[in-house]
């Protein structure tokens, strides 16, 4: 990948050396001043201070210099010193003619935990985004030659399943993993997603109401982390069932993960990483409980310690989650671990983390946690079912893929089902990674399924019109092989929007949000579509601009279809 405003720091760096100004960096950015110039530069004022000149005068002097280079066509002062600049055409028309759009392959490896399911219970509409971003950044690392692995770290191991598993032996007392001094070889029972759907918020409401019942439900879960036979095996049934469903709803949302490893993976570490904590003398004791003190000189605001082992010595999700770190610093060994979760959690993490190095469990390596808002619905509310409750994930697909059959062209005959489910797919994701990672938003169904606006069936409506738009190219044996010319402003704009990718992926990486690469897919489309209107590439007779206008379709087409793919939508052939 060609990096364009690489390109230009460059020539500007240049020209501060031959006059003798020294600049670390150097940092172009669109100019808030189309009628002055396409790019800017804003960094003479510091300059101005350090050498003790008038800032108007060394932005003259940089300007004389680049005007002197043909690979700008305008180059200007303006204000107090900032430097405007405007690339020729030759210079577009080469780096676009030039560029591979890939990046070389290098060997960090960062490692993902996103998903989050838990296991017995149904994913929920919480459980989208988490899906959405993790999925999206992994796919962008992967882009950006990155190695990547994948672990959606199911909650399959703490009270929900003793919880579960406690009904059951209330309901189905007969069945023989019940049975006292159960040794023999374990008989598959009846265990279906529906009866666990049904089971686990049944048995959660009954525990916040009869005390007995909770406490029966806290021992069926000690017994059940103590592998007791029967239990165990059980436990593993209750697991294939709800990995196999899982899944299927992460296929849907074309999330796919290298592992399905759970807090009972966690587990097998936990004894082993009690004992070399308490070698390292960082456990204390707090009113019977063993705490880690995590607190820092430079924090502004309490920081309480974070809590290892409870009074009662019952383990807690931040000793499994540390364990979980433990056990991919020592199997895996990632130069970083990226966290997509709810930003609500981010004192856990933070307590985790700095637990994690007080106990150099991560030396060099990075953990980053990337939090994200919550998914409310039309009216601001959390997004609930229409009798109150949490509204399962497979339900809230089901609905938007209804409503976009509703949207498909009456013309299509074949493959509806098909062309709506992905439909649905890109209208989830692309209103999910519109606002800013950290912003809570509100989903409204008809405004997001819509044609018209920064939608993603207007994406992939633009998406379909470049494809078709290339295949009647190749229908009439019209050839390309790069772009000649720039002929007008509507191809000019299509080309100083592509040049602005390698800067949009980067950005994206850094801020671990995807909310630039949706905004920048909506330029280059909505660009596509203004050039698309007043440039007829099939009907035109000068040959150097079907050629030229062809060649950018191909490209913006390409770009499109990576970017698509990076936010793991897919696009139908037709709509």
């Amino acid at each position: 990948m060609k990096k364009f405003y690489n390109r230009i720091e460059d020539k500007i760096k240049n020209a501060l050396m031959k006059c003798d100004y020294k600049v670390d960096n150097i940092v172009v950015s669109e100019s808030n001043r189309p009628d002055l110039g396409e790019y800017q530069y804003n960094g003479i004022m510091p300059l101005a201070k350090i050498y003790h000149k008038n800032p108007v005068e060394i932005a003259s002097e940089i300007v004389a210099i680049l005007k002197e280079d043909n690979f700008f066509r305008d180059v200007n002062v303006a204000g107090p010193g900032f430097i405007n600049m405007s690339i020729s055409d030759d210079a577009l028309i080469e780096f676009t003619n030039e560029n591979d759009y890939e990046y070389p392959k290098n060997n960090k490896l960062i490692f993902f935990d996103y998903g989050g399911a838990n296991v017995a219970k149904s994913l929920h509409v919480g459980h989208l985004r988490s899906a959405n971003i993790g999925e999206a950044l992994k796919r962008l690392c992967e882009y950006l030659g990155y190695k990547t692995i994948s672990d959606t770290h199911l909650g399959d191991w703490g009270r929900p399943l003793g919880l579960v598993i406690y009904e059951l032996s209330l309901r189905y007392p007969d069945w023989p993993c019940f049975q006292k001094d159960f040794k023999d070889e374990y008989p598959k029972v009846d265990i279906t997603s529906e009866l666990l759907e049904e089971v686990y918020p049944y048995a959660s409401g009954k525990a916040k109401e009869d005390e007995e019942y909770l406490k029966m439900a806290q021992k069926m879960t000690k017994r059940l982390q103590n592998k007791e036979k029967g239990i165990y095996d059980l436990w593993l049934q209750i697991m294939e069932v709800s990995k196999r469903d899982i899944k299927n709803i992460y296929d849907r949302l074309n999330a796919s993960f290298d592992l399905y490893n759970g807090e009972s993976n966690a587990e097998d570490y936990v004894p082993e990483l009690l004992e070399y904590l308490d070698k390292l003398n960082i456990v204390e004791e707090s009113e019977g409980a063993k705490v880690i003190s995590v607190k820092e000189d430079t924090d502004t605001k309490e920081m309480p310690p974070m809590l290892l082992i409870k009074s009662d010595g019952g383990l807690l999700y931040s000793t499994t989650e540390l364990a979980t770190i433990y056990d991919r610093i020592k199997n895996y060994h990632p130069d970083e671990i990226w966290y997509v979760a709810d930003k609500r959690q981010e004192l856990h993490f933070t307590q985790v983390f700095r637990a994690s190095f007080k106990a150099n469990i991560t030396r060099n390596e990075k953990l980053v946690f990337a939090g994200f808002g919550t998914m409310n619905g039309k009216d601001g509310k959390p997004f609930k079912t229409r009798d109150g409750g949490v509204m399962r994930l497979v339900d809230l697909l089901d609905s938007v893929k209804s409503e976009c059959l509703k949207r498909l062209n009456p013309e299509i005959k074949d493959n509806r089902d098909e062309i709506a489910n992905k439909l649905a797919i890109a209208t989830l994701k692309y209103a999910d990674m519109l606002p800013n990672r950290e912003t809570d938003y509100n989903f409204d169904l008809e405004k997001f399924c819509d044609l018209d606006g920064k939608t993603g069936p207007y994406i992939v409506y633009s998406t379909i019109r470049m494809k078709s738009l290339l295949n009647k190219l190749k229908e009439q044996n019209i050839n390309y092989q790069k772009i000649k010319l720039i002929a007008n402003e509507y191809d000019r704009s299509l080309i100083l929007s592509l040049n602005k990718l390698d800067n949009i992926l980067n950005t994206a990486f850094n801020d671990k949000s995807l909310n630039v690469i949706t905004d920048y897919l909506y330029e280059l489309s909505t660009n596509f579509n203004r050039f698309y209107t007043e440039c007829h590439v099939l009907n035109e007779s000068n040959k150097d601009k079907q050629e030229s206008w062809a060649y950018l379709t191909g490209i913006v087409y390409k770009v499109n279809k990576i970017l698509l793919d990076i936010l793991a939508i897919d696009i139908p052939d037709r709509m």
